[in-house]
């Protein structure tokens, strides 16, 4: 089963008591359902269980209606239909409509409080809406084809401070929330209280992986720098042992010389405790870099020597 089909599975589970919710969630069906008219109501899901949910709340209300299954070839469909002439006036004589409305909006007077805005907004996801899975991003959103709706659910989303937005796709009004937290909130808010701890138990596993992640790519990255600058001194060591100028160096130089020839993998700071006594990382990484110089400026003169032998100027 999906992360979105669970929730919807604990939205229609939960318990509404209230009359006046349960008028509000009636409500949240009818405005995000297929066609709300003169004509009736239809509400088609994939899942039995919300439509059996739509026909309870109703129910409740005093209105009948029916839950009828449809095979088709993308899959099976339950649909509720309130189609009956004495059951349509009754539900709209529920909501204060006619069924000749132009255009579908919130009417604020059916949503009395919070309990019943809970209940619409339940409602408004388990006929249109839908949640990614938090493993791979956190997206929340509700479509309506319904423009004034849109605007309005906008409305009354930002209303309970859930940071909604707002977009067409193709002919389709999309409202959205984004923000992990908003979209826990949200889920938790309409019911689905195991899908909002879902949510934050994974935004927790992916602040750790991102924390080992950083120390990882940081580790990697001063592995990286280590091996260069090893690299970089050993090549000016072992020139300087080729050309037989180690002995000549001082005691200091000479010994900082054998310990990197000796411990090539290790760090400077690690270095720094083969010494007796131990020397501070700066002072070894002074001698290092002197034996680099001496390296450069024995090199520099043995290239101008060579040059001036190719162009036949006495030495």
């Amino acid at each position: 089963m999906s992360f979105a089909s669970e929730a919807r599975e604990e939205i229609v589970a939960r318990s509404i008591q209230k009359e006046c919710c349960v008028r509000a969630a009636c409500y949240g069906v009818a405005c995000f359902a297929k066609y709300f008219d003169a004509r009736g109501l239809v509400f088609q899901t994939e899942q039995q269980k919300t439509a059996e949910y739509a026909k309870e709340m109703f129910a409740r209300c005093g209105v009948r209606g029916s839950v009828t299954e449809k095979c088709r070839p993308s899959g099976t469909v339950y649909e509720f239909a309130i189609r009956e002439p004495s059951e349509v006036a009754q539900m709209h004589a529920l909501f204060g409509t006619t069924g000749e409305e132009t255009s579908i909006q919130i009417d604020p007077a059916l949503l009395r409080c919070r309990g019943c805005v809970s209940a619409y907004v339940g409602s408004a996801f388990l006929c249109s809406g839908t949640v990614t899975d938090p493993q791979k991003e956190y997206n929340l959103e509700v479509l309506t084809p319904r423009t004034n709706l849109a605007r309005d659910f906008e409305a009354l989303l930002a209303e309970h401070e859930f940071a909604p937005h707002r977009t067409r796709r193709k002919s389709i009004n999309l409202i959205y929330v984004k923000a992990s937290a908003n979209v826990e909130a949200l889920l938790a808010f309409m019911g689905a209280e195991e899908a909002a701890r879902k949510i934050g138990s994974e935004k927790a596993v992916k602040s750790v992986r991102n924390q080992v992640n950083r120390f990882t790519n940081c580790e990697t990255a001063n592995l990286s720098k280590t091996i260069r600058a090893n690299a970089q001194t050993l090549k000016a060591i072992r020139y300087l042992e080729q050309q037989g100028a180690l002995d000549a160096l001082p005691d200091s130089l000479r010994e900082a010389a054998e310990k990197r020839l000796e411990f090539p993998e290790l760090s400077l700071g690690a270095l720094c405790s083969r010494f007796d006594p131990a020397l501070s990382k700066s002072g070894l990484s002074h001698r290092m870099k002197k034996l680099e110089g001496l390296a450069q400026q024995l090199q520099a003169r043995a290239e101008q020597k060579e040059t001036e032998e190719l162009n036949g100027q006495p030495v």
